[in-house]
């Protein structure tokens, strides 16, 4: 057996999903083949697709000849979080724009989804879903086909897609709250709740009820805790971070090609939760646990 330990970056991770980063080559059908049949386990048990990794956790992969062939280092390319036949749902990094735009040139998300799956053999288009600022990290749906895009579109329209994001602003905030403020001459509302106040701030998981464009950045800013890193909108600049502190964690929905509740999480990038561990004293896993709960 070929083993590896769970890290903070894989705290939350789906199985498959890990298994993805290793064998970037697979087919979504043999992934499914190796757990299916028992090659994957997860603390000496074997493994679901579904099942979330844990800080620490063992995984351990049947070693074959194909599973040889396929195996690379932990992968430096795109980090994908789940993938059907219909989407994939990606960990975007700050600093990526999710398409191509003259301001930010070529490299983006699209693209190199798009390059990803030319090396496993597959050429499509990817059609992103919903998106994210450039320096917003976190979860963005591209979806395989234009008809797919349009059905999962449908679920934002129609507000039954559930999105949390994580972010860290200056002060001390109410324990929770809602912000009922117009944008754009639209209403607006966002909802959050502290999860931790120490250092001078105070750590949010926040739900955008509407989805006006940098709707968490005004919103925060509007009540005097403007989301640390974002300049543009009053947040003190902080030289830990390549970015502003904000991380889309969590999207949950019903799939649209049957029904079923998807949920996925999305670990903070390597930048954000080393910020984290420094404000909370290395005690990082307590606060992802909390955000797994719900």
């Amino acid at each position: 057996m070929i083993t590896y330990s769970a890290t903070i970056a894989d705290h939350g991770r789906r199985m498959d999903s890990f298994l993805r980063a290793i064998l970037p080559a697979a087919s979504v059908s043999y992934l499914r083949q190796i757990l299916k049949g028992g090659g994957g386990l997860l603390n000496d048990a074997p493994a679901a697709p579904d099942q979330l990794l844990r800080f620490s956790d063992t995984i351990a992969l049947k070693e074959t000849s194909r599973i040889r062939s396929l195996l690379v280092p932990r992968s430096n390319g795109p980090d994908i979080l789940y993938e059907d036949d219909e989407v994939a749902i990606f960990n975007k990094p700050a600093g990526l724009s999710v398409h191509r735009s003259a301001e930010h040139g070529i490299r983006n998300l699209v693209d190199t989804g798009i390059a990803f799956f030319g090396r496993r053999g597959i050429e499509l288009k990817l059609y992103p879903v919903n998106r994210l600022d450039r320096e917003t990290s976190g979860l963005v749906l591209l979806a395989k086909s234009s008809a797919k895009a349009g059905a999962f579109g449908k679920l934002f329209q129609e507000g039954l897609v559930e999105k949390r994001y994580l972010t860290v602003v200056s002060g001390k905030t109410a324990e929770s709250g809602v912000i009922d403020l117009p944008l754009d001459e639209k209403e607006s509302r966002s909802e959050f709740r502290t999860l931790c106040t120490r250092k001078g701030v105070s750590i949010l998981s926040v739900t955008p009820i509407t989805g006006r464009s940098h709707q968490i950045r005004r919103h925060l800013s509007s009540i005097g805790h403007p989301v640390m890193g974002d300049l543009r909108y009053g947040g003190k600049r902080n030289r830990e971070l390549g970015s502003h502190a904000l991380h889309s964690y969590r999207l949950a929905f019903p799939h649209p090609v049957g029904g079923t509740p998807l949920t996925i999480f999305a670990p903070p990038p390597q930048e954000f939760a080393g910020y984290l561990s420094r404000i909370l004293d290395g005690e990082i896993v307590p606060l992802l646990d909390s955000l797994l709960a719900g």
